[in-house]
């Protein structure tokens, strides 16, 4: 309908050819016959122009329901980031609120209604700040800077050793020879926080005795970082499903998380025109893999 409204006046030339018509049949008598002779050349250049006038009007809809679509896109996302921030903010203040309220109760803190209490509002707290940082992605500036990431993975290798301790087997490997991983051009925080959170989301499903490896490597093209881990997989069903905002499959079930993590992973490498991607069997193990386009970054 907005279409039409912009571009009515095209419809004017048909309209008035319509109604002379109607005119010369309403008046009666013998509709005046008009032969016109022209050369096959005229006939070719008239009919190339008819085409290109279609192909003109193809174009110019396409083009316009092409903007209607982007425009009704960008609106969507505007919204989207209105909300998320509107609910940081509403959610923020009665949040702290709580937290002061349940340190000041003359009540025994190991109790199990109170740390019940006091483990659901720190998962809130954390859904709050996951959300803004999320919110803030869509529309931060990403703050490019040489990024060594045989370095990066380093320090998030040793923060999971320190977590995990001897409970679990966790390696790290990345080429050396003929040559290491080539320096990247990206947000270095905003690329720990992608990888240490894949790698966190493996802590948590894995168990004692289980393997997570950190595997990266670059073609050429490409740099590749893959998560792999024996944990309990994922079923085919929530495959496509654990990239949504909010999503918790059904072995997510007692462990804390707000379901944005790797909302967070995928919003981040989007922004550095990466990709992510995700196997897994059940009873198997998950594999993470995250790319980033070499010559594309490094060009930024």
């Amino acid at each position: 309908m907005t279409l039409f409204r912009r571009y009515w006046f095209v419809l004017v030339p048909l309209v008035i050819g319509f109604i002379a018509a109607v005119v010369l049949n309403l008046i009666g008598g013998k509709v005046p016959v008009v032969f016109v002779r022209a050369g096959m050349d005229t006939l070719i250049f008239l009919a190339g122009l008819l085409l290109s006038t279609i192909v003109a009007l193809v174009a110019l809809v396409k083009y316009q329901l092409d903007d209607m679509e982007q425009t009704i896109t960008a609106e969507a996302a505007s919204e989207r980031r209105h909300f998320l921030s509107l609910l940081d903010h509403e959610l923020k203040n009665p949040l702290t609120a709580i937290m002061a309220g349940l340190a000041n109760l003359n009540t025994d803190p190991q109790q199990p209604a109170m740390q019940s209490v006091e483990s659901q509002v720190q998962r809130l707290s954390r859904l709050v700040a996951d959300l803004r940082k999320l919110s803030d992605l869509e529309t931060r500036t990403i703050e490019l800077s040489r990024v060594n990431l045989a370095e990066l993975l380093e320090d998030i290798y040793e923060l999971t050793l320190e977590r995990v301790g001897t409970h679990r087997t966790v390696t790290l490997t990345m080429p050396q020879a003929p040559w290491p991983l080539p320096e990247i051009s990206a947000d270095r925080d905003l690329l720990f926080l992608a990888i240490h959170n894949v790698i966190d989301n493996a802590v948590k499903f894995t168990l004692e005795g289980d393997t997570i490896e950190i595997r990266a490597s670059e073609d050429g093209r490409n740099v590749t970082v893959e998560v792999a881990d024996t944990g309990p997989g994922i079923p085919p069903d929530e495959i496509n499903q654990v990239w949504g905002e909010l999503f918790r499959g059904k072995s997510a079930r007692g462990i804390p998380g707000s379901g944005l993590g790797l909302a967070l992973v995928q919003a981040i490498f989007k922004r550095h025109e990466g990709q992510v991607a995700v196997r897994s069997q059940l009873d198997k193990g998950t594999v993470i893999t995250l790319s980033l386009p070499v010559q594309a970054v490094t060009e930024l």
